[in-house]
């Protein structure tokens, strides 16, 4: 075992050394990466969460969806620019320490984390509770301690293993929501009874029922619905090929995501009422599988929620525990993180689903304390990601172009009006969340988080230069 606090180099330059085992591995593979990148964003947030966000916006959530849907494209589109050209396990956040600061690399890179193991823990607490329900006679708590410790299993073993059990995971939840969309289509059409039309498009208040209130509310869940995306930019360091898996996962994944997300919700929307109480209270995929008959419904979507809770789960252990790695080996966190054993990152690993367990206990004992204020504290977290994002990439293509524009075998589209579209509207993104109680209660307490990551890391900024290729 070795440890190092050396500034990270990029993988492509510095391969890692499985044998010495003092490097991270390359055992993931371009198929392994699209479906890591589906693991990380494809969970509650989508099957169950998204009924919040039907309920709040009627079926303007289609719209909502599209908007950050688009956004979400362009950010994935400049990470696939900077990773294809200098992949890193630290992936953004490797890229803002170069080109901004040490400051805006380790705001970045921990603010990520932050967001991922209250990530996990949510999913966790969400799967405990599922599980609970079928095997009553062990607490949820339990089945998170159970969940916690088998994925914190299967990413101490080699990455080419998780790498496979994600492929699996996301599998299924791609094939489940391709029948439910094929469903969805069938039932619109009339296959399964009369055809809705746009009786339930325009009815009940019609397509923004409930105004700007309701939009705001339904942009903030369609926005944070799609974070953790970034994973498979992380992800790509430890693959055969990085730049060039990279480059395809990115293209591959977007365009996937878009059409599960936005097809989903314009099929609910589409099916059934939006004002619906059981969009809420039973998840709008159980909701809709109700009104077209499918028997066991709420079974079915148990089992899929379930399924999709422990791959993301798995997927944002991996991604919390890569980035913590990274952070350390550049000098900004504590060394014995930066421990490589067998090409894994064990202290890091475990850090990270410790991390995560001690959120489930937060919310489990101080449910309005301590874990209200850490899910403030990812509030904003993956818009923060997405600003230094823009910003580093604004920086990084223009010293490319001048310096290595071989390297840019992925080129942000439109560059650079579209990278200030996307930042404008995370900063509308931002504005919007002033203007409702719950969205000024996470702009304080991020606002709190980042000011004392950025402090933390200009001291360290002044003290040694950023690295250098």
């Amino acid at each position: 075992m070795t440890s190092t606090t050396a500034p990270e180099k990029s993988q492509a330059q510095s391969p890692a050394d499985g044998a010495s085992g003092s490097q991270l591995t390359h055992g993931l593979k371009r198929r392994h990466l699209s479906m890591i990148a589906l693991g990380g964003v494809i969970g509650a947030g989508l099957f169950v969460g998204s009924g919040a966000g039907i309920a709040a916006s009627g079926p303007a959530v289609v719209l909502l969806f599209a908007g950050a849907g688009a956004v979400v494209m362009l950010i994935m589109r400049m990470l696939g620019e900077m990773s294809a050209a200098r992949p890193a396990t630290g992936s953004f956040s490797v890229h803002a320490e170069k080109e901004i600061g040490v400051w805006a690399g380790v705001t970045s890179g921990w603010m990520y984390w932050v967001m991922l193991c209250c990530g996990v823990a949510a999913e966790a607490t969400a799967a405990g509770t599922i599980m609970h329900g079928w095997v009553g006679f062990v607490p949820a708590y339990g089945w998170v301690a159970i969940f916690m410790a088998f994925f914190c299993f299967t990413n101490l073993a080699a990455v080419k293993n998780f790498g496979e059990f994600e492929f699996v995971f996301s599998g299924i939840k791609v094939l489940a929501i391709t029948a439910f969309l094929v469903l969805g289509v069938l039932g619109i059409c009339g296959v399964f009874g009369d055809a809705p039309g746009t009786s339930n498009l325009t009815g009940d208040g019609g397509f923004l029922p409930t105004g700007s209130a309701g939009l705001i509310a339904g942009l903030l869940t369609a926005v944070f619905a799609y974070g953790g995306l970034e994973t498979v930019t992380i992800a790509a360091a430890e693959s055969d090929d990085p730049r060039k898996n990279v480059a395809r996962a990115v293209r591959t994944a977007v365009w996937r995501i878009a059409i599960f997300y936005i097809g989903s919700m314009a099929v609910i929307v589409t099916l059934v009422p939006w004002n619906d109480p059981q969009v809420v209270s039973d998840g709008p995929y159980v909701t809709v599988l109700d009104e077209l008959g499918v028997p066991a419904a709420g079974t079915i979507m148990q089992v899929v929620v379930l399924i999709a809770l422990l791959s993301a789960m798995n997927a944002n252990i991996y991604g919390a525990s890569r980035m913590a790695y990274s952070l350390v080996q550049r000098g900004q966190g504590p060394r014995f993180l930066g421990t490589v054993v067998k090409g894994v990152p064990m202290p890091a690993v475990i850090g990270s689903c410790v991390f995560g367990f001690l959120a489930v206990l937060a919310g489990i004992y101080w449910p309005d304390t301590v874990f209200t204020w850490l899910m403030n504290t990812t509030g904003c977290a993956v818009l923060v990601v997405w600003s230094f994002i823009c910003l580093t990439q604004l920086k990084m293509r223009r010293r490319l172009d001048r310096e290595a524009p071989e390297l840019l075998t992925v080129k942000m589209w439109g560059f650079p009006y579209l990278t200030w579209v996307a930042f404008v509207a995370i900063i509308g993104v931002f504005v919007a969340m002033g203007t409702t109680d719950s969205g000024r209660d996470q702009l304080y307490v991020s606002a709190i988080l980042v000011a004392a990551l950025a402090a933390a890391g200009y001291a360290s900024q002044r003290r040694r230069p950023a690295p250098q290729d």
